[in-house]
C-alpha cells in the first residue's frame, strides 16, 4: 500500500518550475510541476498554474442549463455574433 501524500506517478528527479504572474499584485510566483497552485509570497493571493476549463466551454448542455442570455454573457458573445 502506498502511504505517501504525493502522486505515485510523479518522478521527483524530473521536477520543473515555472513562473506565473500573480493576478493581484503582478509578483512572479514559482510553481513546481507537481503543483497546480501556490500562494503569492507578496500578497498571499492563490496563483493557479493554468486556467481550468469551465463546464460552459465543454458541456453540450451548458447553454440550456444556463439559458441563452447568461451563456452568451459568460462566453463573451453578444447577440449579433450568432
Amino acid at each position: 500500500m502506498f502511504s505517501s501524500s504525493r502522486c505515485p506517478g510523479q518522478e521527483l528527479r524530473q521536477v520543473t518550475a515555472e513562473l506565473h504572474t500573480c493576478p493581484n499584485c503582478g509578483y512572479k510566483v514559482e510553481i513546481f510541476s507537481f503543483e497546480v497552485r501556490a500562494k503569492c509570497p507578496q500578497c498571499k493571493t492563490m496563483v493557479f498554474k493554468e486556467a481550468i476549463p469551465s463546464c460552459i466551454q465543454w458541456c453540450s448542455a451548458a447553454r440550456k442549463c444556463l439559458g441563452d442570455e447568461r451563456w452568451r454573457e459568460l462566453m463573451g458573445e453578444d447577440e449579433d455574433t450568432e
